[in-house]
């Protein structure tokens, strides 16, 4: 009341009216989530010394075991439960039978709780080979092992209203029936002793002295708050059947018998009574309705009857009842009549005994049952379709298993309890959102995946545009030489489509390349997955073409391990091949000329190569010339001259440099000469080429042509 400014419980009451977020901060203030693992060690030795082992005695090597933790705060409590049983059990049996389920009011415990991390102060009181063998340590914090975690499943529970989870074991509730006034109490206790099996215990807390002074249960360990389930059994009076006040005129028999009879035929169940003999004896009214029953049939033997075999053989299981002295119960069995709907039928057989305690006749039981089997069938599908979801989050897991307990223990107890079903389906709508959530997470899943689908498409597109762009031949062949990649070019060449040769042999197609010359490269490559050497062979394209093709064959390599087939590059080099055939037709022509061809260094101007012409002139070897630059081969200019002359050349202001100059051959002879120089820079390297003409006799005709104008006449 001072945190919300009210002087007065009236003034709190109507704030409390007005304001309904003020009811979950008042229920947080006054809950008292006091817990540590392994409270009061005492009271869980004795747990684990004389309770644990008599439950697993009970269950033997395979029953599943069932716990409930209510109140269970941040978790310490079903964490220690689970350390217990691990210790008796082994992980791995432990995670294949145990079911703890825990739960609390408190949103905020139960989400610690999920998380299972604690810090070291909240784990001191954790023995040491258990902190190191059941809690994961990172970051200062401890987590608990996440195998044991799966199988402790959280969920929100009011434990005054809401369904109790049945079929229990072990229920601990400690140090929260404090807390109740003695009315609640009341309503608490017998959930509690629902929800345990006929021979199931109860932990309660150390300060709950005069609470387990209940009929409904008996001490196992006083001091330590253990107690046990005493049933309760259904009792009727010691004559076995009712009694009624008499109208003093002697007729109280009869009028009991009416009144028995009529209670009977307006009953909603059918029955029918089988004597020690097999005679059918009785059949209320509703039985006979509902199985054709005539007034004759009483008295005939059941055998000969339709209802002993239809809707299921019932001759043995009267048998099995008369032999042990049980009841035996048949549930949901499909019984149709003609011109109804079909029904489901819940059938018990029980004995029928004698003051004395003996067995006259045979009671059978006809429930019907359709309503409850369709409800559970809805039940079960929507149990299945929560456990689907379960693997997509742990803390839905958790829920949804909690969920689907709740269901399985209301509708046990639909007919009575409509208002917890209502508050369990409450429970599924929060579950729908989450679902809704997942869903929706999904969705960004799959956009992701189709982002990341375009991009593999386009990145493939690129691929194969990169292979149609390229002017070779690309044959891409697995280990099997199967053929998984054609490009445009190979289309072009051999006139086949990438779609036509695709998954075939290569060595079995038939186009213009022999191709069975290849199959022992190919067969080296996958086996040494080194490259090949380029192998070169005639062939003929799709038009009858004869070229000549260049192979080069490398090995396709994932990740640089084992070769995985093989590549194929295909070449057309016919007119390379003319090409270079031409350049060594004209290489040696130009090298048997008579005219002189120097191949000269554009820095120092040092002879590279000459050709037979210049060599034979000149009257030097090859080997001397090299040692020459070819100013030396000139005495009428020097070195500087030389280098100004062919400079506008070297720098490109001039495309060639003709001059006249006189030549030293080897013998000190002297010639004229015309040299012709030209620069080709785009060589590697870069090569000054002079073209010399020996001019000797182009001056003797001039010399003949003046005498000739001199002459007289």
């Amino acid at each position: 009341m001072e945190e919300v400014g009210c002087d007065g419980f009236a003034a709190y009451h109507a704030f409390l009216e007005v304001h309904p977020q003020e009811f979950v901060d008042l229920l947080n203030t006054v809950l008292i989530n006091v817990t540590s693992f392994f409270r009061d060690t005492d009271a869980w030795d004795v747990l684990r010394r004389d309770v644990v082992p008599r439950i697993l005695e009970r269950k033997g090597d395979s029953g599943p075991i069932r716990i409930w933790s209510v109140g269970c705060a941040t978790g310490e409590e079903p964490y220690s439960l689970a350390m217990l049983l691990a210790e008796l059990l082994g992980t791995t049996e432990f995670c294949r039978r145990v079911k703890i389920y825990a739960t609390d009011l408190d949103d905020a415990a139960l989400d610690t709780a999920r998380h299972a991390t604690y810090s070291a102060r909240e784990v001191e009181s954790v023995p040491e080979p258990l902190l190191e063998r059941y809690f994961d340590h990172a970051n200062g914090q401890y987590v608990f092992q996440r195998e044991l975690r799966k199988c402790v499943i959280f969920g929100r529970h009011n434990v005054v209203s809401d369904a109790p989870i049945s079929r229990i074991d072990l229920l601990i509730c400690r140090n929260l029936l404090i807390y109740l006034e003695a009315d609640t109490q009341g309503v608490v206790l017998p959930r509690l002793h629902y929800a345990l099996v006929n021979d199931g215990f109860l932990f309660l807390g150390k300060a709950e002295t005069q609470l387990a002074r209940s009929r409904m249960f008996e001490a196992v360990n006083l001091k330590s708050r253990i107690f046990s389930k005493v049933p309760q059994e259904w009792r009727r009076t010691a004559g076995g059947s009712l009694t009624i006040a008499g109208d003093g005129g002697g007729s109280r028999a009869n009028q009991q018998l009416r009144l028995l009879e009529s209670i009977v035929d307006s009953s909603s169940t059918g029955y029918l009574a089988v004597n020690a003999e097999g005679v059918l004896v009785f059949a209320n009214a509703h039985a006979r309705r509902l199985f054709d029953v005539e007034e004759n049939d009483i008295g005939r033997p059941f055998h000969d009857l339709t209802i002993s075999y239809r809707p299921t053989e019932l001759r043995s299981r009267i048998e099995e009842v008369r032999n042990s002295g049980r009841m035996v119960r048949i549930d949901h069995q499909p019984f149709t009549r003609t011109g109804a709907e079909p029904m489901r039928l819940t059938i018990e057989v029980a004995p029928l005994c004698s003051r004395d305690g003996k067995p006259f006749a045979t009671l059978l039981s006809f429930f019907d049952t359709s309503r409850i089997f369709l409800l559970q069938q809805e039940v079960e599908a929507a149990q299945e379709s929560l456990e689907t979801t379960i693997e997509e989050l742990r803390s839905s897991n958790e829920e949804l298993e909690t969920t689907n307990e709740e269901l399985q223990s209301t509708n046990e107890e639909l007919e009575t309890t409509n208002e917890e079903l209502q508050s369990t389906n409450e429970e599924l709508e929060t579950m729908n959102e989450e679902l809704r959530s997942t869903n929706d997470e999904l969705e960004v899943t799959n956009d992701e995946m189709r982002r990341q689908s375009e991009e593999v498409g386009e990145y493939r597109r690129y691929s194969e545009s990169i292979l149609r762009s390229i002017d070779v031949g690309i044959i891409v062949l697995d280990d099997n030489l199967i053929v998984q990649a054609w490009n445009r070019w190979s289309e072009n060449i051999w006139g086949l489509r990438n779609d036509d040769v695709t998954g075939e042999p290569f060595l079995d197609l038939d186009i213009g390349l022999p191709v069975q010359m290849l199959r022992r490269p190919l067969q080296d490559i996958l086996e040494t997955q080194a490259p090949a050497e380029p192998v070169e062979m005639e062939a003929m394209d799709r038009r009858g073409r004869r070229i000549s093709c260049r192979i080069r064959i490398s090995p396709l390599l994932y990740d640089n391990r084992q070769a995985r087939g093989a590549i194929l590059i295909i070449e057309d080099v016919t007119e390379r091949a003319r090409s270079d055939a031409f350049a060594s037709y004209l290489g040696r022509i130009i090298g048997k000329s008579r005219n002189e061809v120097y191949f000269l260094d554009p820095v120092t101007f040092s002879v590279q190569l000459v050709n037979k012409g210049a060599e034979e002139k000149l009257g030097h070897s090859p080997d001397a010339l090299r040692q020459i630059a070819l100013h030396d081969l000139m005495p009428d200019i020097d070195a500087i001259a030389f280098t100004k002359l062919v400079a506008p050349l070297l720098q490109g202001e001039k495309a060639e440099i003709v001059f006249e100059t006189t030549i030293e051959r080897s013998d000190g002879s002297m010639r004229p000469a015309e040299l012709c120089m030209q620069y080709f820079r785009e060589e590697q390297p870069p090569i000054l080429v002079a073209l010399a003409h020996d001019v000797t006799e182009r001056q003797r005709i001039g010399l003949s042509d003046d005498r000739l104008e001199a002459a007289p006449g």
